[in-house]
């Protein structure tokens, strides 16, 4: 009984996830209503669970009831709805967690079976298998025949640091320049929002987290808007594993601003069609992430010029 409520947690905490998703897509702003209706038929679900998840919501200082009117948005602006859904990630089952951390620790190998995973932390089948689907829907582990799960390479190493950036550098111009390349002008827009929240934010506020979960956003547009299938599947992946290997590693609130301002140059060349501008600052963009990132602290600076490297 307890791993069903565990299981019907999770989809609850999905499904929140997913209709602050919506709400920060429409713009939506404090004091705006949530129509229960509206947003059964945008998450593809009943009306039950989306009380439900409104409920958690509102459990959690997010939305608010009103007696005979409903559910109402009560996050200010974009940025605290994009806090509120980090903490919701947080949210997520623990186990997954852990199996992540001790994978990035390389304190497991690369294939592992479900009841060897049993054994090491100490919980159910039904909690292992729960965790490794968590882990599945973003490219860690894949289910081999009969029982095992085989861990994908993490970017975990200087050296798979510098392959992801390799990676980055050839496919994610290559997202702009092919054919058919089509900005979601909207969820750009929502993007803005939350971009220049993020600078106008004192030093206070601004966060690695914030930072990060922005930065994941902003190359999910580019790979999402691209014209070539075959790139935007590889690049939405490549960006699911970035997300999931993060370490807890801290920035320098100067060169996440810097990023912030290059990623909105991007947008407005992207915007007025400019894809060959686009490209070559995605190009510098990358390039100074790359010299910018702490790994690369003390062990010399390559010119920015400089193409990747043989």
């Amino acid at each position: 009984m307890s791993e069903i409520r565990r299981n019907a947690r999770q989809s609850h905490i999905a499904l929140a996830k997913q209709v602050l998703s919506i709400a920060l897509e429409r713009g939506m702003r404090r004091g705006d209503h949530l129509p229960e209706q509206a947003f059964s038929e945008a998450c593809g679900v009943s009306r039950t669970p989306i009380r439900s998840a409104f409920k958690m919501l509102e459990r959690n200082d997010i939305l608010e009831w009103r007696q005979e009117e409903g559910f109402f948005l009560a996050v200010d602006a974009a940025d605290q709805a994009s806090r509120a859904l980090e903490a919701f990630e947080e949210a997520e089952d623990s186990l997954a967690r852990r199996i992540l951390s001790d994978r990035a620790d390389r304190r497991i190998e690369d294939v592992q079976s479900v009841s060897a995973l049993v054994r090491r932390y100490g919980v159910s089948r039904n909690s292992v298998l729960l965790a490794l689907k968590i882990l599945s829907q973003d490219g860690i582990v894949t289910q081999l025949p009969g029982r095992a799960w085989a861990f994908q390479p993490m970017i975990d190493s200087p050296k798979s640091v510098d392959e992801s950036f390799d990676f980055r550098l050839s496919m994610e111009p290559q997202a702009i320049m092919a054919p058919g390349f089509s900005l979601d002008i909207k969820r750009a827009g929502l993007l803005r929002t939350q971009i220049d929240d993020f600078l106008r934010a004192g030093e206070e506020r601004l966060t690695t987290g914030g930072f990060r979960r922005i930065d994941t956003e902003f190359h999910s547009l580019i790979a999402q808007s691209s014209g070539n299938r075959f790139v935007r599947g590889a690049l939405l992946a490549h960006h699911r594993l970035r997300k999931a290997s993060r370490r807890s590693t801290s920035m320098p609130s100067f060169r996440m601003r810097q990023a912030m301002i290059e990623h909105l140059e991007i947008l407005d060349s992207l915007e007025r069609n400019q894809f060959d501008l686009a490209a070559d600052q995605m190009v510098v963009h990358l390039r100074r992430s790359r010299i910018r990132r702490p790994e690369a602290a003390n062990r010399g600076i390559p010119p920015l010029t400089r193409g990747p490297r043989a």
